[in-house]
């Protein structure tokens, strides 16, 4: 990622929820438009991965929490 795209996203970061789902949803309506390709069947299984070990680290500390 380039510094200015961390830039932007250190910004967006910064702002308020209000403005980050207008933000978000203008972002979004301008994406509609790119041809994106598919994800492969190798980024699918990383990201459901990262899901799953994110939940499980939720999980072990609803256990561990009083």
């Amino acid at each position: 990622m380039t510094a200015l795209a961390e830039e932007i996203l250190n910004s967006f970061d910064k702002l308020p929820t209000s403005e980050k789902l207008e933000v978000g949803r203008e972002i979004l309506r301008r994406l509609v438009h790119f041809d994106m390709t598919a994800l492969t069947d190798e980024d699918l299984v990383l990201n459901a991965e990262e899901i799953f070990l994110a939940l499980d680290r939720l999980e072990i500390g609803d256990r561990v929490s009083p």
